[in-house]
């Protein structure tokens, strides 16, 4: 009833959105009554209504297994319908000459930007989204109090600790000089000593579960800063049936998230020295953040704190330089984790000479004995997970 009312605008005026009937209304009172514009407008708004109507319904159908059960987001249909309502209009894209938009899709439990609450601040910029989303993505693998600084959509500073003040003290020393001008991710409620820590260095956005009245007062003396708020961010619900689209080569490439996590059965030690407790600690916590970080990537770390980072190299090697470079704290005693396989010793090598003294990466190159004997040779501990996490 709706598309064929909405087909017959040039006589008749269909309302799908309450907000309408205030400008209905009105024209209905005139001597013209519904203007033509109007129409059209309804029109066009009815259409879109019923069209983000089938896409669910559709996108939930083809959820299903044959005999219906949901199968989880596994599986993709023959024909990729999709949709959403516009959040805003961005004053431009990445850079000035480009036109964008920001649009909210389907609904979830999980935490996601676009339904987040914008409590201070100017709008949100299409740079400033990437790089939040980025930040909000990973703030979630963190059960423990954490702050988590992104540049690029790549992690400067990340931290875990009893306070987020501590975290953000030391996610701030990862890479005080880029963290400048960040986007700076909590998973706990923001207190005032955080929000004070947060005020020190020019900050674009900051996302947090929630703030307390004295935190924002801290905040909100921040003309430039935007503060977002999105609850959940503490205790995560991951939507597993939310898959990752992309426009490439006029089509779409669609895939699962990648929301995989390490276990007991995933690690084997492969080297002759067993990593310590904390070796394994740092381990784990390097690992996530390399998740989070565009391939070839390497990440040092210490106990729950980021150290380095090599990010976005066509060289493994030269990732694992470049990380030992761009670091501001010691990397001697550090830990080392990268997204995929060492095709060659130079990276461990130039690891260890920098005082690292275990790594964890996924294994599977062809060279893996050579690799191994490296590490047995510089007395490293070396953990194979078996996964690889490339993020292109």
């Amino acid at each position: 009833m709706v598309r064929a009312a909405a087909k017959n605008f040039g006589s008749i005026a269909v309302v799908v959105n309450p907000d309408r009937y205030g400008t209905v209304l009105d024209e209905l009172t005139n001597e013209v009554g519904i203007s033509f514009a109007t129409r059209l407008a309804l029109s066009r708004e009815a259409f879109s209504h019923t069209c983000l109507y089938d896409s669910a319904v559709s996108s939930y159908l083809s959820g299903l297994d044959e005999e219906g059960g949901k199968t989880g987001g596994k599986g993709f249909p023959d024909t990729l319908i999709g949709g959403g309502n516009k959040i805003q209009d961005l004053r431009y894209g990445e850079n000035p000459h480009q036109k964008a938009a920001f649009y909210a899709g389907p609904g979830t439990a999980e935490p996601v930007l676009a339904a987040a609450e914008q409590l201070w601040g100017k709008e949100l910029s299409y740079n400033n989204i990437l790089d939040t989303d980025a930040t909000v993505q990973l703030i979630m693998e963190f059960e423990k109090p954490a702050c988590v600084i992104i540049k690029h959509t790549n992690p400067c500073g990340a931290a875990v600790s009893e306070s987020l003040v501590q975290a953000h003290q030391m996610a701030m020393k990862t890479d005080p000089i880029s963290a400048f001008g960040g986007i700076v991710g909590f998973n706990r409620e923001v207190d005032r000593e955080a929000a004070k820590e947060v005020a020190k260095v020019f900050t674009e956005v900051v996302v947090a579960p929630s703030y307390s009245a004295e935190a924002l007062d801290v905040l909100k003396a921040k003309k430039n800063l935007r503060i977002l708020l999105l609850p959940g961010l503490d205790k995560p619900d991951f939507d597993t049936a939310i898959p990752s689209v992309r426009s490439a080569g006029g089509g779409f490439l669609i895939q699962e998230r990648d929301l995989l996590t390490l276990d007991e059965d995933s690690l084997k030690v492969v080297s002759k020295r067993q990593p310590t407790g904390e070796e394994m600690v740092s381990l784990r916590f390097a690992w996530i953040i390399a998740k989070h970080v565009k391939s070839n990537a390497i990440v040092y770390a210490t106990g729950g704190q980021l150290v380095g980072v090599g990010a976005g190299q066509m060289s493994r090697v030269d990732s694992a330089k470049i990380g030992i470079m761009r670091a501001n704290i010691p990397v001697e005693g550090t830990v080392l984790a990268s997204d995929a396989f060492f095709p060659f010793r130079d990276g461990i090598d130039a690891a260890a000479q920098a005082g690292v003294t275990a790594l964890i990466q996924p294994g599977g190159s062809v060279r893996d004995e050579e690799i191994i004997q490296a590490a047995d040779e510089h007395g490293l501990a070396m953990v194979f997970t078996g996964i690889r996490h490339f993020r292109h």
